[in-house]
Order: C-alpha cells, then sequence, then structure tokens
C-alpha cells in the first residue's frame, strides 16, 4: 500500500516507528552538537546564529569546516565553495534514494530531499530495501524531524555552555560522530566492492592531511571519492 492510500492511523505508527529507528542517531548527534557549538561560541557565534546555520545547512561535515576556517573578516567566497563541495555528496545520495520516493507526489518528495543528511539516507533508503524499494514517508519524517531538531538544539546549547567549559574534546565528545558512521556502515556493508570509493576517499584524504597543511584534505577526499564512484560507474 502506498502512503497515499495509507490509513492515518498506519502514517501515525510509521511515524512513529521512525522517531524512535532515529533514537541510537540521535544520542550521538547530541554530544557532537554540542562539540560544534562548543567551537562556535569560541569563535564568537550566537546560540541564534549557530542554530541559525545548522538549520539552514543540516550538514555537520561542511559545518565544522566553516567554523574551523572562520576569521573575521570571513573569506565568505572561500566558505560558500568550501561548503558546497563538501555538501555535494547529497547529489549522489539523493540520487540513489529517489527511486525509493516514486510513488510520492512533489510536494512529499522535496521536503523528503530537503531534511536528508547522511544518517537520514542511511537509515531511510536501508528501510525502503527491506520494503521491497519503496521509501514510507511516514517512518522517513519521523526519522528526519527527530534528527532535524536535535541538531540545532544541541549546537546551540553548545554555544551557550561551552566556552566556559574550555575544550570540550578532552570529554570525548568528537568520537561520537565517527562511531556513528562506523555503525551505519557495518549496518550498509554489502561487500568491499561498493565501498570501493569510501576508500579511495579516505586514503587520499588522509594522505593530503599528512602531506599538505591545511583543510586541503577536506576538499581532496570529497572529491576523489566522488571521482572514483563515477569512474566505476562508468566502467560497469
Amino acid at each position: 500500500m502506498s502512503d497515499m492510500t495509507m490509513p492515518v492511523a498506519d502514517n501515525r505508527a510509521e511515524f512513529f516507528r521512525g522517531l524512535r529507528v532515529s533514537v541510537p542517531v540521535l544520542l550521538g548527534f547530541i554530544p557532537f552538537g554540542l562539540l560544534l557549538g562548543s567551537q562556535a561560541g569560541m569563535k564568537g557565534f550566537s546560540p541564534l546564529e549557530i542554530a541559525l546555520m545548522t538549520g539552514f545547512n543540516f550538514a555537520g561535515g561542511s559545518e565544522f569546516l566553516v567554523i574551523q576556517l572562520w576569521t573575521w573578516p570571513p573569506a565568505i567566497p572561500l566558505l560558500v565553495a568550501l561548503t558546497m563541495l563538501v555538501n555535494s555528496r547529497h547529489v549522489l545520495m539523493g540520487a540513489t534514494l529517489a527511486p525509493t520516493m516514486r510513488h510520492l507526489p512533489r510536494r512529499k518528495v522535496l521536503p523528503a530531499l530537503a531534511l536528508m543528511c547522511d544518517e537520514c539516507w542511511a537509515l531511510g533508503l536501508d528501510d525502503a530495501r527491506k520494503r521491497g524499494g519503496v521509501l514510507s514517508f511516514p517512518f522517513y519524517l519521523g526519522l528526519s524531524v527527530g534528527l532535524y531538531l536535535s541538531w540545532p538544539t544541541s549546537a546551540a546549547i553548545g554555544a551557550a555552555v561551552g566556552p566556559s567549559l574550555g575544550d570540550v574534546t578532552r570529554y570525548g565528545f568528537h568520537m561520537a560522530f565517527p562511531a556513528v558512521f562506523l555503525v551505519m556502515i557495518f549496518g550498509m556493508w554489502t561487500g568491499f566492492r561498493a565501498a570501493r570509493p569510501w576508500f579511495v576517499s579516505l586514503v587520499i584524504g588522509a594522505l593530503t592531511y599528512l602531506a599538505v597543511p591545511g583543510p586541503w584534505y577536506v576538499p581532496a577526499g570529497a572529491l576523489s571519492g566522488l571521482l572514483a564512484a563515477y569512474l566505476w560507474a562508468r566502467s560497469e
């Protein structure tokens, strides 16, 4: 049964199922959001400013990069270019999720894509595959809403209290996001063949980090992963 004809009670149950599935990831979001907010607060961002940035962008990797590179006056063209580059992975993510949403009207597809982040994409795609390649929009909405609200909220709290705490990485908060990604990779693992672009991105990013000063490892890892994915897809 499609989401368009699903009874209201089923829609509600699917929404809360998505909300429940999001809880383990949400618990990883909160410490990482606190860390981002703390670093932003020490750069002069107010809780409202970091909440707006994380709410409109909703992509942690590029936000951490922006905070690390933030100066006054800010180099806006550089920050915009790097944000677009890091977030360019969302183009591929949206392309892989789109076939699971063919049964949905555009008024539902566009909000779903707007709320997409790495974790929403991975969990939503995994659930759609279990349902025969069909995305449950109420499930995805419940999944996304919990994660979306927790991110700017935790970042704002971090900006408010972080500067008074000093370097919060000593509490181990920075390990939350890598742990979440490792769990996601384990859950979606189908073999090394599908993970080759990630491996290329990891190796190139690590080598660039060791060899080149500054944040160039971020675009190097992103571009090499995208190029590897394109070349392998074209050859196959």
